[in-house]
């Protein structure tokens, strides 16, 4: 206790303790306000904006830095591609440390190291979704592809080879173009069964046009329910659904009961936010834990690749935040 001029304890030495103690919270505020500057003018440099920076923030209030997955009831996976130019190895290490069990949407030749270091490919490539088997005069490459997706899925004991539908042209109806869809998939069909390997038909959003990765105008199979019909019209049980959440939300919405109505038929899943295609946060209109716990409840045993475009500054923890999201 502070002592007076006299010698003897008194109330100013409760008030000195109390004056150091708001002069120590003043400075740790100051030294934390410096901090926040330094991070937003950062930002102001290189072009982040200041509602990224506080989505980071919001962020790091409900996932520590080093989260991991503990639950893992759900297999998450991550789509390579999202995290460009992040080099494949490196964000291959952040999904190890995080608890990720697979990727997809990387070049091959890095399957080798990725599967070295304990991670499963879960879904490989074929022909794109805009070259597709609409068109008829696209099914031999469409049919060259699939083969060699299958082939190459098999050697690394992946399940799913993704399909599209392709694009629609001018000159051919829904009709003709459903039917040539179906024609290609039931030439390779009985290649995938014989593999053991499952053809994957991804619904795609033809509303969005601000950025080629969000949406996909002009896109044939942009009704997740006909493209259950067209799923059923193959006829085998290894033509299979990529039911992406994100585009399905922005194209037909339901997500929850349509998820529960195509289980049978649903082999992979995709996420991001909506609208945006970002992070899984509170800015976007989706409940991903509800999702997620619809999942297990149904006895989905397939992968959840995360494939949301990050905009956080700090995009590691944009996976984190993500991957515990999703752990449910």
């Amino acid at each position: 206790m502070r002592k007076c001029v006299d010698g003897i304890g008194c109330a100013c030495d409760k008030k000195g303790m109390a004056d150091n103690a708001t002069n120590q919270a003043a400075s740790c505020a100051r030294r934390q306000w410096l901090k926040v500057g330094a991070v937003i003018s950062v930002a102001a440099l290189t072009g982040v904006s200041q509602r990224a920076i506080a989505q980071s923030a919001a962020a790091r209030a409900f996932v520590e830095p080093d989260y991991r997955i503990r639950k893992g009831r759900i297999r998450q996976s991550i789509m390579g591609w999202t995290f460009n130019p992040m080099p494949t190895l490196e964000l291959a290490k952040l999904c190890k440390d995080i608890g990720l069990v697979a990727m997809e949407g990387i070049d091959a030749r890095f399957y080798p190291q990725v599967r070295e270091m304990g991670l499963a490919i879960s879904l490989v490539g074929s022909h794109g979704f805009a070259r597709g088997p609409f068109n008829r005069a696209n099914h031999e490459h469409c049919e060259q592809k699939l083969r060699e997706g299958i082939d190459l899925a098999a050697s690394v004991q992946c399940r799913n080879v993704i399909t599209f539908t392709g694009m629609r042209e001018a000159g051919i109806t829904d009709e003709q173009g459903a039917a040539n869809c179906v024609e290609c998939w039931k030439k390779v069909i009985g290649y995938a069964e014989k593999k053991g390997v499952y053809l994957c038909l991804e619904h795609l959003n033809s509303r969005d046009n601000t950025h080629p990765m969000k949406g996909h105008p002009g896109y044939f199979g942009d009704d997740v329910d006909f493209c259950v019909e067209l799923i059923r019209r193959v006829g085998s049980p290894n033509m299979k659904l990529l039911f992406d959440i994100y585009h399905v939300q922005i194209m037909n919405g339901d997500v929850l009961r349509r998820l529960r109505q195509y289980k049978d038929v649903i082999a992979h899943v995709h996420t991001a936010g909506v609208p945006g295609r970002g992070e899984l946060d509170e800015t976007q209109e989706l409940n991903y834990p509800v999702l997620m716990q619809a999942l297990v409840d149904m006895g989905y045993t397939g992968y959840v690749a995360q494939e949301f475009i990050p905009t956080w500054p700090d995009r590691a923890l944009a996976l984190r935040h993500a991957a515990k999201v999703c752990d449910v």
